[in-house]
């Protein structure tokens, strides 16, 4: 397969970058490099393997400030949110600092026959990790340091508007010294993807996009019996109580459904709120929403800065203008010249007098918008907040831990946040329900995923 992979930047339109497309031949070469590399990967010991992965971590981290420019210019995020090193660093280092507890043999007592009686958890192989362009260093990270760790290879496959991250994350491995072939980024088409997974030499497959993506996924999968991750899309709702800490809940949210231009699966995209505390709610949230305006990416004063395409814009701009021909209004209305159709730059904006009927409100929003709504009391929230065919994060807002827990555990949903959002913390597992996809990233159960189990009855003579 000849051609190219082209980011062109949404901060001018230029092209950014270009990179060859491997062909079928390198693939293969790159699948035969990794498994001679992971049969020998595999035997060395957990501490082995983390002091090398601990230093790819690190070489990533000291790119930093080479990185942080790169992503402005790939995807518009502003520089004064620093790229993802935090995350980077919280989440890989977890990951190692759990190794050796979450992949120790689980030990059984008796049973019929006696002996020794435990579970070992053993590498799966390859891994094939493929990764977004919203967030093109944590998504990568979520699944290959933990899939380095537990003794697998990896091969990355970088979304095209990202590729220079694949190309770091890389680097970072040979600066650590991984033994060859353990780590490689390669620059594919779709269908050489496609054919790869297909292919019976991957182990397994993750993959963090869209739900057509996911199903492009699994089908390219049918009968080569990879096992998969799927992280898909999202439509997260929050839950603003009357007894909710009112400043805190306003500040959160603006954050969780604007940041990174609200190209985050995690991103809040509703906001049902108590009768008793609407009003104040809108009024601060508007206030507060007006200071995360459009501007520069390079300018360190900027919150938002454009979306990565033209074409996803346009989209968002789609149900926002459903939105007001059916009665939605708008709360913030900040102009800004660049805001046009074909253009990557959408000023950040909520509604209100939204209703389940609009797609605002139903279908995925990958942009800098939210919908708010009037709600009368817990049950209605939570039957609203149900109401999609996903299912990954929500947040509660209450004063009432209890309470929060009560309703968390009726909510269709991967993880319930109680005054917070947005957030992933590597303790826990990182999955979801219904079309946001299956599996699970990040603590022990990222290692489960990521690992074949194998029994051992051993009873002496």
């Amino acid at each position: 397969m000849s051609g190219t992979a082209k980011i062109f930047s949404p901060v001018d339109g230029r092209l950014y970058a270009e990179r060859a497309l491997v062909g079928r031949a390198e693939i293969e070469v790159a699948v035969a490099h990794a498994g001679g590399a992971q049969r020998a990967w595999r035997e060395a010991s957990i501490g082995e393997r983390a002091g090398l992965v601990t230093r790819m971590v690190d070489a990533l981290l000291a790119m930093n400030s080479e990185i942080v420019p790169e992503l402005a210019w790939q995807i518009g995020r502003p520089v004064r949110f620093r790229g993802e090193a935090r995350g980077v660093e919280e989440r890989g280092r977890h990951m190692i600092g759990i190794a050796e507890d979450a992949l120790r043999p689980i030990e059984k007592s008796g049973g019929a026959g006696g002996g020794r009686r435990f579970i070992a958890r053993e590498p799966l192989g390859i891994m094939l990790v493929i990764a977004p362009w919203n967030y093109p260093f944590l998504t990568a990270i979520n699944a290959v340091v933990p899939g380095l760790m537990a003794g697998n290879a990896v091969l990355l496959k970088h979304a095209t508007q990202t590729l220079l991250a694949g190309e770091r994350l890389a680097a970072a491995g040979r600066a650590a010294g991984l033994p060859e072939g353990l780590l490689q980024n390669l620059v594919m088409s779709h269908a050489d993807t496609e054919r790869l997974i297909g292919s019976g030499a991957i182990d397994h497959v993750s993959f963090t996009g869209s739900v057509a993506g996911g199903r492009q996924v699994e089908r390219a999968a049918a009968g080569a019996f990879a096992t998969l991750t799927l992280e898909l899309g999202g439509k997260d709702p929050a839950y603003v109580r009357a007894d909710a800490p009112l400043e805190r809940a306003i500040e959160t949210l603006v954050d969780g459904a604007f940041y990174n231009s609200g190209q985050s699966c995690c991103g809040v995209k509703r906001i049902y709120v108590q009768a008793g505390l609407y009003e104040r709610f809108v009024d601060g949230f508007a206030a507060f929403g007006r200071s995360y305006a459009l501007g520069d990416p390079f300018d360190q004063t900027t919150m938002v800065g454009p979306m990565a395409k033209a074409g996803l814009a346009d989209v968002v701009r789609g149900q926002m203008a459903e939105a007001r021909r059916a009665g939605a209004k708008v709360l913030i209305g900040t102009p800004d010249a660049r805001d046009r159709e074909g253009s990557p730059w959408l000023a950040p904006e909520a509604f209100i007098a939204v209703h389940h009927q609009m797609a605002l409100m139903r279908e995925e929003s990958f942009g800098p918008v939210v919908g708010i709504m009037k709600v009368g009391d817990d049950e209605e929230a939570v039957a609203l907040m149900n109401d999609s065919r996903f299912g990954l994060t929500a947040s509660i807002w209450t004063a009432d831990l209890e309470r929060a827990a009560a309703l968390g555990a009726r909510l269709e949903c991967g993880t319930i946040f109680m005054n917070r959002c947005d957030y992933l913390d590597p303790g826990l597992v990182w999955t979801g329900v219904k079309e946001t996809g299956k599996g699970g990233s990040l603590s022990e159960i990222g290692y489960h995923n990521l690992t074949q189990p194998k029994s051992f009855h051993l009873v002496a003579a």
